[in-house]
């Protein structure tokens, strides 16, 4: 009877009310996806999927990673100077992508293959801004603990986005909608950071010297984590500019949708994960305490989480699909079907991957996605021989043995110590 009268712990409060915000911004999305596949056309989502791989892309230089080390000092003089150097970065990277783009986006058009986006390619390095922006906030209000404003924002930033992609279409046609209600999301998620940091101040001391420290401390994640990110990020979001470009927007299209349907929620869901179980390791592992518990209970909650969505979805994946939006998207229930496994590897990898980040293997992740990158590039070429389908399934089993060659990886990084972390779950 006392268990059951025990308060929640402080890890499973954490992760609850990130998981709870995103549950809610992610359902946003997929409750609408069924009016959005009746209004834009699958090249519009093709188009939008091309803009928002690019978006991505650039992104990982806007920080140039640091924004992934502000969890880390002990100080919050340190973390807060990391801040200051990935917004600082973040603008710099805007500046020089929007010259590129004057000049010659043109060249840029006509590799990527699509004239529709030619316009649109002024707008990217807004958003790319935007983005490092929203990531080096994030991850201050991690370091807070702020999970309750966190959730907040990603709901307000699901609902903006949503809200622009209806509205934006009754006034305008093509993937506009699409495109601008996402810029929309982002700056409105962005503002609602710095406003709460205006409000809420912390007082701390800086000088150039603390922040020129910072940066040669944490100097691994520009060297080693920026390329190893670029190359993950690229062999992800690639697929989209691949099949636009071998395979028509139509493919890319269906693509697209597994991947906003059920790809990006598993994906924020890990993130989420991520941001609890990174906080408590890092606390853990500076007491060089036992990160190996940690690791396989988070892992165990992980497995139990997932495995029965999973073999549901395998079953009747196709059916839903063409339940819910219609016969056209069949093809789209096939591609789901066969990265299924895929998606239930990456669901349980990504959040304890971060043991690569605790121990500062940032070279051996570069190895990892630079061998991954690579394996993308010649699934694309032998695929354009056999055809879409052929390429999704090479996809999945690939990504499959990647998550698992990385699960195996991040447990062999743990420690065992001597702590009890009871009290952490």
């Amino acid at each position: 009877m006392i268990k059951r009268l025990k308060p929640i712990s402080e890890f499973r409060q954490n992760a609850l009310i990130l998981m709870t915000g995103t549950a809610i911004s992610q359902a946003i999305p997929v409750a609408i996806t069924p009016i959005l596949t009746r209004i834009y056309t699958p090249e519009d989502f093709g188009t939008f999927a091309l803009y928002l791989s690019l978006l991505t892309i650039f992104s990982v230089f806007a920080t140039a990673r640091y924004e992934m080390a502000i969890i880390l000092p002990a100080k919050d003089e340190d973390a807060f100077s990391l801040l200051l150097v990935s917004s600082f970065l973040s603008l710099i990277v805007g500046c020089m992508l929007f010259l590129l783009v004057f000049i010659y986006n043109t060249e840029i058009t006509e590799i990527l293959g699509n004239s529709s986006i030619s316009f649109w390619l002024y707008l990217l390095p807004f958003s790319v801004v935007l983005s490092g922006l929203y990531n080096s906030l994030n991850a201050w209000h991690n370091r807070l603990k702020g999970y309750g404003h966190i959730a907040k924002v990603r709901i307000i930033q699901s609902g903006s986005v949503a809200g622009s992609n209806i509205f934006l279409s009754f006034i305008l046609s093509g993937p506009i909608g699409l495109i601008l209600g996402n810029f929309i999301g982002l700056l409105v998620s962005t503002f609602l950071f710095f406003l709460k940091i205006f409000r809420s101040p912390l007082k701390v001391k800086l000088s150039f010297e603390v922040i020129k420290q910072s940066i040669e401390r944490y100097k691994k994640f520009p060297y080693f984590d920026l390329p190893a990110s670029f190359l993950n990020i690229s062999s992800h979001q690639s697929f989209h500019i691949f099949f636009n470009i071998f395979f028509g927007a139509v493919t890319s299209g269906y693509y697209f949708l597994v991947q906003r349907i059920f790809g990006l929620p598993i994906a924020v869901f890990s993130n989420s994960i991520q941001d609890v179980f990174k906080e408590k390791v890092s606390k853990v592992h500076n007491v060089n305490g036992n990160t190996r518990e940690i690791f396989v209970r988070v892992l165990r909650k992980l497995i139990l989480i997932a495995v029965l969505p999973a073999l549901l979805l395998f079953v009747f994946s196709i059916d839903i699909i063409v339940f819910i939006f219609g016969a056209d998207w069949v093809v789209a229930g096939k591609y789901l079907q066969i990265l299924l496994p895929a998606f239930f590897l990456r669901f349980i990898t990504f959040p304890l991957s971060y043991m690569m980040y605790i121990v500062e293997k940032q070279q051996v992740n570069l190895v990892a996605q630079a061998l991954l990158f690579i394996s993308i590039i010649l699934i694309f070429i032998e695929g354009s021989v056999y055809g879409a389908e052929f390429t999704v399934k090479m996809i999945s089993l690939v990504t499959s043995i990647f998550y698992l060659s990385y699960l195996y990886l991040s447990f062999s990084y743990t420690s065992v110590g001597k702590s009890d972390l009871k009290h952490y779950f």
